[in-house]
């Protein structure tokens, strides 16, 4: 980022597959700089989210028991403080729980 006029936004999805769709819209609809984006588990545990989703839910016999379902999926991004609300309306619109920024 040029100017140093950067904050963090976090956002906090149930699933990894909503976590990661929001991810790829941060990128390719505002430009984001994928380096500066990071996906982590909300706790201390590692998880693939709180529900089944994508390849855990479509399994030919029901959803997959051996992924972790041990709480949300955290996405935080750096960007410049023009971009704050777009972003902010971005990660709502691809299912956050919760968006704030720091």
């Amino acid at each position: 980022m040029g100017d140093g006029s950067t904050t963090t936004i976090e956002a906090s999805f149930e699933t990894r597959e909503a976590a990661d769709i929001a991810v790829e819209h941060l990128v390719q609809q505002l430009g984001v700089s994928r380096p500066d984006i990071f996906i982590q588990p909300a706790a201390d545990r590692n998880t693939a989210g709180l529900a089944p989703s994508g390849g855990d839910a479509s399994h030919e016999e029901g959803a997959r028991r051996d992924a972790p379902l041990e709480g949300e999926i955290q996405v935080s991004a750096d960007v410049s403080l023009s971009q704050v609300g777009a972003v902010k309306r971005c990660l709502g619109e691809a299912g956050a729980l919760w968006v704030s920024s720091r």
